[in-house]
């Protein structure tokens, strides 16, 4: 390194270093406007989409759960479980109709 003829010049003066500085300074720019908190209509969108498919689940397993507990106490395999989860399918899907259409106003 020291046979180099500008090992002793300071670092700032090389042209390669000041190249990589504003190609830093230019990545974060980018960075910082990408992920800039102004973006909210991206975060609504996942938000939502976070919530059907909570309500999906929620409906599917819901509706399976008290079914099976249903037919256990009941005595009235598999027909509680059916049912129940018939009714859980159809409540997530009319919630997230409600979901779909309030977000559309």
């Amino acid at each position: 390194m020291s046979d180099e003829p500008n090992a002793r010049d300071p670092i700032g003066e090389d042209a390669r270093v000041d190249a990589l500085e504003k190609r830093l300074k230019a990545a974060r720019e980018r960075e910082a406007e990408r992920s800039r908190p102004g973006n909210s209509e991206a975060d609504a969108s996942y938000r939502m989409g976070n919530r059907v498919l909570a309500e999906l689940l929620g409906g599917l397993i819901g509706g399976a759960l008290i079914g099976w507990v249903i037919d256990r106490f009941a005595g009235t395999s598999p027909w509680g479980l059916l049912v129940m989860l018939f009714l859980g399918i159809v409540v997530a899907f009319r919630n997230i109709i409600r979901i779909a259409n309030r977000r559309s106003d």
